[in-house]
Parts: structure tokens; sequence; C-alpha cells
């Protein structure tokens, strides 16, 4: 499976409407806030802070899509 293939795959989840109301919530919204700071803070990490303008912004971007703040 490449990143394609998960790609699709994940896109296909999110659009299914019980996946969506699920992500409304408000405990959803505590764990993606959570999630997205880990994965954002390891690609700083992991890019020694190189792209952190990118990483940020590319980070408030998923946070409106999966959020409800």
């Amino acid at each position: 499976m490449d990143l394609n293939d998960i790609t699709k795959k994940a896109k296909t989840f999110l659009e299914d409407d019980k996946v969506r109301d699920a992500l409304k919530s408000e405990k959803a919204e505590d764990v993606s806030d959570k999630l997205l700071d880990a994965v954002s803070g390891a690609a700083q990490k992991v890019t020694g802070s190189k792209y952190d303008d990118q990483i940020t912004k590319a980070r408030d971007a998923a946070d409106k899509k999966l959020g409800n703040q």
C-alpha cells in the first residue's frame, strides 16, 4: 500500500456523515488538537525547525478541517 492508497482511504473515511459528526464533537476536538500538536512538534523536531511556518500553517489547516473550533 502506497501513500496514494492511504490518502484515498482517508478521504473516503472522512467523507462519511457519521465520521464527520463524530469529528465535530468536543471530545474529538480535544483529541485532534493533541494529535496535531504532537505531529507538528515531531515534524518540527525532525526538520530542525527549518519549516516551522509551513508546519504550523498545515497544522492549523488540518485543525480547521477536523475540529469544530
